[in-house]
């Protein structure tokens, strides 16, 4: 039986690794993309050391901000699965450096798709193109983050333009192919290579040695990334979600200091509980970058409703204790292999 193709963008990222993982261990041929075709050799032995099968692996070159080998790199696949996007924690200098790539790679992956005949494209998007905006409450699968607000972050501006932009691209298609997206909340977990410069990782990093004394005061809900890998793949599966945005994330809120707390009762000495107040991370968002990415999510306590995910999938997150203890096993590990 000839084997399903899945071209995967962003194959080399945190969520990326993990899902091609869980896809070539279900038995599909994994078509995994990369800027730079160097990093090809290093990301097979990454998987074959995560125990997946890498005889149904290949890559090809792709880049965000170009036209080309996107009609290629889609040819003969089945599904499409476009997790790439631009990340910074820190507000770049002009938010077209982050919202333009965003919302024009979506926008090359949907168009090589329809070109080729895919059946489903499944879009990692976020919970921030729900919450975003909101101090409290609960937000679901009906609710945008309002891209106009002053409070709104350039990557939440552009998480959420690029999924707007996917939904209305299908809008004004004639053809059979579907649409999915998937919300992850905050990511945790291990990661499978020896990389722990994303955002969750690079966190916990900080924290194991004591570089974070002070937390922000928001709360936001969280998941493991395993998690989210296997909420990918039944996106791209279940024939029931076509259409469908759907939250993967547990429904409470964690509190910041919660991650902090959860690594001291379990030993680690540097992690500080303390919450910082909202005007000293106002004042030094005036010259830190990254403290001016998070002045919108200041205060938040948000709620989500993950029904969706937990009716029509196979799916129940596991605790997100688990989720913070294994991160931080992965950079005890990764710190003491260096």
């Amino acid at each position: 039986m000839t084997k399903k193709i899945v071209l995967l963008t962003g194959i080399s990222g945190f969520i990326g690794l993990h899902i091609a993982r869980e896809l070539l261990n279900k038995g599909f041929h994994v078509r995994g993309s990369l800027r730079n075709l160097k990093k090809a050799e290093n990301i097979k032995n990454t998987l074959k050391k995560a125990s997946a099968d890498v005889s149904e692996l290949s890559f090809i070159e792709l880049d965000l901000t170009s036209e080309k080998g996107w009609d290629c790199a889609a040819e003969n696949c089945d599904y499409v699965m476009h997790v790439a996007s631009p990340y910074a924690a820190a507000e770049p200098k002009h938010e077209d450096d982050m919202i333009k790539p965003a919302v024009d790679g979506s926008l090359r992956a949907l168009r090589a798709a329809k070109k080729a005949g895919v059946k489903r494209v499944v879009l990692t998007s976020s919970t921030m193109t729900m919450m975003a905006t909101m101090k409290s409450g609960t937000f679901g699968p009906n609710d945008w983050a309002d891209t106009h607000s002053k409070d709104i972050g350039t990557y939440a501006k552009s998480k959420t333009l690029a999924e707007q932009a996917a939904w209305q691209f299908m809008e004004q298609q004639d053809s059979a192919m579907e649409l999915v997206t998937v919300h992850p909340g905050g990511v945790f977990g291990p990661t499978l290579d020896d990389d722990i410069a994303g955002q969750s990782m690079e966190m916990i990093d900080q924290m194991l040695r004591g570089k974070i004394p002070m937390l922000a005061n928001v709360a936001i809900p969280m998941v493991d990334v395993r998690d989210v890998a296997n909420a990918h793949i039944q996106a791209m599966t279940n024939t029931k979600v076509a259409g469908q945005r759907i939250i993967v994330s547990h429904s409470e809120p964690t509190h910041l200091t919660e991650i902090a707390r959860i690594l001291k009762t379990h030993g680690y000495k540097g992690p500080s509980t303390r919450i910082a107040p909202n005007l000293l991370l106002r004042f030094m968002a005036l010259f830190d970058n990254e403290a001016k990415g998070m002045l919108g999510l200041l205060g938040m306590n948000v709620h989500a409703d993950n029904s969706k995910a937990l009716t029509l999938f196979d799916w129940n997150p596991r605790p997100f204790s688990e989720s913070v203890l294994d991160a931080a096993t992965s950079i005890t590990r990764i710190r003491r292999n260096k």
